[in-house]
């Protein structure tokens, strides 16, 4: 592959919508990751007996939700990163690589 089809590729509308979507992506799934943790690590230094205090009376207590909770969104979150993966991202990277070859 020479420079000059390297730059064919990087001016191309569908390489650039390709890059485009998968930035706002990668970025925006990291900063929903980053304000869940640091949030809940706030919460562990500015108030931690809220974490302490008891759900219902018993034994579970409310830092053990919300770190269920977090959990819970990391799976939700990488399960959202897949999908949109699978069915935005994948398609588009093939027809670029259909146009190209050619």
């Amino acid at each position: 592959m020479t420079p000059k089809d390297v730059e064919l590729i990087r001016q191309h509308p569908d390489f650039i919508q390709l890059v485009r979507r998968k930035q706002n992506l990668y970025w925006s799934l990291s900063l929903i990751m980053l304000v869940i943790y640091f949030g809940f690590v706030l919460l562990v230094a500015f108030s931690p007996s809220t974490l302490g205090q008891s759900l219902s009376g018993g034994v579970t207590s409310v830092g053990m939700l919300v770190g269920v909770v977090i959990v819970v969104l990391a799976f939700a979150l990488t399960g959202f990163y897949v999908y949109r993966a699978n069915n935005v991202i994948d398609p588009l990277n093939e027809k670029l690589k259909q146009e190209c070859a050619r």
